[in-house]
């Protein structure tokens, strides 16, 4: 005979009342013997409903004990911590790790305690669903942590911690596209024009940041690398005209060709340090993209724009498309993992695609019949609007 009970976990007001109290969330174990063998162990549920039908099931079924999978009652914070750990060691972006940090460490662990919930196992898909409710993000972020979120409890399904993920249940909210919008030529002169007025209006305290503004734009602008890789850019990265980019998965490293213009703006700016050109390489660098990225949105306000830094490299690669240079040399360039990155963002610009569909469409008005007939077609229009529907 198999008898259910709450376990009590240490900090839970009820465990002085032992394994008869079944009105809190404490995780449900089972105890007795089946087919004469000791059975002892967690149900990994907190619901008592569930729990009763799984020991109904071993009853019926005592061989699916043996295959049932054994979960470790791991704790949220355990999970949060080794899930952040993992992060770490696979050498992730540091800003990567922080949003993760953010949605699970903060928000999640800050719910969980509000909620008196303890255990993994006690986060069921009604408690995210509770758990989301909670956001005041806009979509596109919503979407992204359910996407860290789900991470999450794949990584503790894999490790054994739960039977099941909680969280593949949560639809993602309706995200409508936002079209790639590259600066037009006119708009980064003015830009770059404004970077004389940012010099102009600076304190003596910024002057020396308000003389690398302008070769800072250039680089941006002209080598398609997003703003952090642009802060943290070093001094033995460039050689000649030629910057080094990245190293391939296969070894082959990849480089960008800078104008010349671009490199004379580097020479003449005030280096931050012997080693990089904006960054003092003291601190972190994600405090130093932040200080960059309130000096952009003064210069946008010289300028008269409203923009920000990843536009630049919006408008790198968009110039590279419509030039005809193929989407996979550009996906090269941007340092995407797949082409289909750069396929999702970038696709109504591939001037190659458009150039075919147009062909495309030539040949095919070139077999209609209608078309074959455009002269006489042509003539009954003019002489009668009303002959030809």
């Amino acid at each position: 005979m198999l008898f259910i009970f709450r376990r009590h976990q240490r900090g839970c007001a009820h465990q002085h009342k032992g394994r008869g109290h079944t009105r809190c969330q404490c995780p449900i174990w089972v105890d007795g013997r089946l087919q004469n063998n000791r059975l002892n162990r967690s149900l990994g549920t907190h619901d008592w409903p569930t729990a009763q039908r799984l020991v109904r099931n071993l009853e019926v079924e005592p061989e699916s004990a043996k295959s049932t999978p054994q979960t470790e009652a791991v704790t949220i914070r355990q999970g949060v911590n080794r899930f952040v750990a993992n992060l770490e060691a696979q050498k992730l972006r540091v800003s990567t790790i922080r949003k993760y940090r953010l949605l699970l460490a903060k928000q999640l662990i800050e719910f969980t305690v509000i909620n008196h919930l303890n255990l993994l196992c006690q986060l069921r898909p009604e408690t995210l669903d509770d758990f989301r409710d909670g956001w005041k993000d806009g979509a596109l972020s919503s979407s992204k942590k359910l996407e860290r979120l789900r991470a999450f409890f794949r990584f503790c399904l894999q490790r054994g911690w739960l039977t099941q993920n909680p969280a593949s249940h949560l639809r993602g909210p309706k995200i409508s596209p936002r079209p790639t919008l590259p600066y037009s030529n006119e708009e980064v002169a003015k830009i770059i024009s404004a970077t004389d007025q940012y010099v102009a209006t600076s304190a003596s305290n910024g002057l020396e940041n308000a003389k690398r503004m302008r070769a800072f734009v250039l680089v941006l602008r002209y080598s398609g690398m997003r703003i952090s890789d642009v802060v943290g850019l070093a001094v033995d990265r460039i050689s000649g005209n030629r910057l080094f980019l990245y190293t391939q998965k296969t070894g082959v490293p990849v480089h960008t060709v800078l104008p010349h213009f671009v490199v004379a703006a580097l020479e003449c700016s005030p280096r931050r340090s012997t080693t990089h050109f904006f960054w003092s390489g003291i601190g972190t660098i994600e405090s130093a993209v932040r200080s960059w990225q309130t000096r952009l949105r003064r210069l946008f306000g010289l300028a008269g724009l409203r923009g920000h830094a990843h536009r630049f490299r919006d408008t790198f690669a968009v110039q590279l498309l419509m030039s005809g240079v193929p989407i996979e040399r550009v996906s090269i360039l941007l340092g995407h993992h797949s082409v289909r990155v750069t396929e999702r963002h970038y696709n109504p610009w591939v001037h190659a695609r458009q150039q075919q569909l147009e062909a495309d469409l030539e040949r095919v008005w070139a077999r209609d019949p209608i078309c074959l007939n455009e002269d006489e077609v042509t003539r009954r229009l003019r002489g009668n609007p009303e002959a030809v529907n």
